[in-house]
């Protein structure tokens, strides 16, 4: 089968989409594996797909660049409702994506020529309770505990986006590539986990540098962004309710935290389309 692909990015976070509303691609994990390494393949941190639903306008499946299936991407559900507006599947600024952490609203923002550029995303609620993100601590939050680790003693805020995270704060963030590794190998996290180092300019500002599940450190991380703020704002670096301006390798990155739910702003891109053999 010879399918059409899309290569896109939000804030350097790269994905392969595939627009599968009418007909599939087969085994998407192996495809994912096949085309994501950048020297053999077409490049990616993996390959989403845009596919129908039943309980929103769209669904998203998205598969890791080692194949694994993951639960939620804030950066990957942005790349995928611009692919859905334009595309032609929908003329409405505002649509449902069906994931598998639930139901996210977006609100589409088009440009001069009526091509989306810019996404805004309803995450929502970030969690704190252990068996949520699952860590296995006791007690019944992960809000800024000191942990001994296969890397160490850590203090960490372990935070649930639909995907887990690990989130530590550090005023020098060189020394999260002996870090976050080992964090990410920690039998703490049943399920893996995504880790974030993070470094608070100020009270609207944050830098940060992410390790994924299944990826290693990519250069921007949608859900890792709201993780981030979620945990600097309950450990008070941040405040609530405000825009944040989170810095990455691939570009910034905007987010809001309140108790109920968590916004993701941040830019679309299409990089290229081509045609592969899957």
């Amino acid at each position: 089968m010879v399918k059409k692909f899309y290569k896109m990015h939000g804030a350097g976070n790269d994905y392969i989409l595939f627009d599968c509303i009418k007909e599939g691609i087969g085994d998407a994990s192996a495809v994912s594996k096949k085309l994501s390494p950048r020297r053999f393949g077409v490049g990616s941190d993996g390959v989403i797909l845009l596919c129908p639903s039943l309980i929103a306008d769209c669904r998203m499946e998205m598969y890791n660049a080692d194949g694994t299936e993951g639960k939620m991407c804030g950066n990957g559900i942005r790349l995928l409702g611009k692919l859905f507006y334009d595309l032609g599947y929908t003329a409405r600024k505002h649509v449902t994506v069906e994931t598998k952490s639930g139901v996210r609203a977006l609100t589409l923002f088009p440009d001069g020529k009526n091509k989306i550029r810019f996404v805004k995303v309803d995450m929502g609620k970030a969690s704190f309770s252990p068996p949520s993100v699952p860590v296995l601590l006791d007690g019944e939050s992960a809000i800024k505990r000191e942990v001994e680790t296969e890397a160490g003693k850590v203090e960490m805020t372990c935070v649930s986006m639909g995907n887990p995270h690990c989130v530590v704060f550090s005023n020098d963030l060189s020394g999260a590539e002996e870090i976050a590794p080992r964090l990410q190998k920690s039998k703490l996290f049943p399920e893996g986990v995504n880790v974030e180092f993070v470094r608070v300019d100020s009270l609207r500002e944050i830098a940060m540098r992410v390790w994924e599940r299944g990826c290693g450190e990519t250069y921007s991380c949608g859900t890792g962004a709201c993780a981030a703020v979620a945990a600097a704002v309950q450990n008070h670096y941040c405040q609530k309710d405000r825009e944040v301006t989170v810095s990455l390798k691939g570009g910034s990155l905007s987010v809001r935290y309140s108790d109920s739910t968590v916004f993701l702003s941040g830019g679309a891109e299409l990089v290229y389309e081509g045609r592969v053999r899957i």
